[in-house]
């Protein structure tokens, strides 16, 4: 069974309460439940990580290596400057789907280029939940070649 991590980045936790008119009104509990619900009918195995903290994001990528099959990672505002995140990505051979709720091309100017998704495989935004989902479908259509 395959093994993915799903890392969520900061203020992610505080889904439902943060400019809900950006990012709706469903939970961080809700996303995880979602995410779920899709790796069971893939059968696929997951597992949820969040924090504020960059080290603490870059600490866990790290240790996907010859551990995970893949990750998905919303790095939340640290795709917009963390090159820490983006190395540890390089660093690992784990593949890697960022993700982001909402499309960040149509947001405020800063938050248009992430830096992170580069050292990724692909990056999904603006989906919603759903782009968790389909950046597991990602992964998994990438592994079966």
């Amino acid at each position: 069974m395959r093994k993915y991590l799903i890392i969520n980045g900061p203020n992610l936790n505080m889904l439902g309460i943060r400019e809900p008119e950006v990012y709706g009104s469903r939970t961080y509990e809700d996303l995880c439940a979602l995410i779920q619900q899709a790796a069971d009918k893939m059968g696929v195995c997951i597992q949820f990580f969040q924090s504020n903290c960059e080290g603490e994001i870059v600490t866990a990528i790290q240790n996907t290596h010859g551990k995970m099959d893949g990750i998905v990672i919303n790095p939340g505002a640290y795709a917009h400057y963390s090159y820490a995140i983006h190395d540890a990505i390089k660093a690992v051979s784990t593949k890697t789907v960022e993700v982001h709720i909402s499309d960040i091309s149509q947001r405020e100017q800063f938050r248009r280029t992430s830096v992170t998704a580069p050292a990724c495989e692909g990056m999904i935004s603006g989906l919603g939940f759903d782009g968790y989902v389909k950046a597991l479908e990602m992964l998994e259509n990438d592994a079966d070649k």
